[in-house]
């Protein structure tokens, strides 16, 4: 149904590429990613500046990167099932894919709780907080690599070829 809907939305504004799209998880997928990379930046540029208003816009960019990584997480997990990929490329990429990108919605979450109650940044544990965003940083590089394989080597939800193609190094 969901994928029926964005067919449909896809031609009323003439978008015939999202026409092919399986889910809409991959509309989505690229705004947390842009969006936490920068919250790392700017928080640690702020700090290293000690400007607060770039901390504040490091506050704005976690929170909204945040709830992009989560809605990101959940049409990622609706979409899994569906995903045409041999079960040897879900062994050895999608779970893995997966779990990192859960870890990283969660503790983005967590981060941007934080940030929330102490508003822009923490003075207490800043530094561990520093240190986080640059995991999260991290784990959304290794996450996105993962989906990025699933895209580009396997043709996860495209058509370009036949499916599914099996896992190899």
């Amino acid at each position: 149904m969901l994928a029926d809907l964005l067919r449909t939305a896809a031609r009323l504004f003439s978008f015939p590429g999202a026409q092919h799209l399986q889910n809409i998880h991959p509309l989505l997928v690229h705004f947390p990613i842009a969006l936490l990379f920068a919250t790392a930046l700017i928080y640690w540029l702020g700090f290293l500046a000690r400007r607060e208003s770039w901390q504040w816009s490091g506050l704005w960019t976690l929170v909204l990167g945040a709830l992009g990584a989560v809605v990101a997480a959940a049409t990622g997990l609706y979409a899994a099932p569906g995903v045409m990929l041999a079960p040897s490329v879900k062994t050895a990429l999608l779970a893995y894919h997966k779990w990192t990108m859960m870890a990283v919605a969660i503790l983005s979450v967590a981060l941007a709780l934080w940030a929330i109650a102490a508003r822009p940044m923490p003075e207490r544990g800043r530094g561990a907080f520093l240190a986080l965003l640059l995991l999260v940083a991290a784990l959304v590089a290794k996450g996105a690599d993962y989906g990025g394989r699933m895209v580009y080597d396997y043709n996860a939800g495209g058509y370009a070829c036949g499916q599914p193609i099996e896992f190899s190094q």
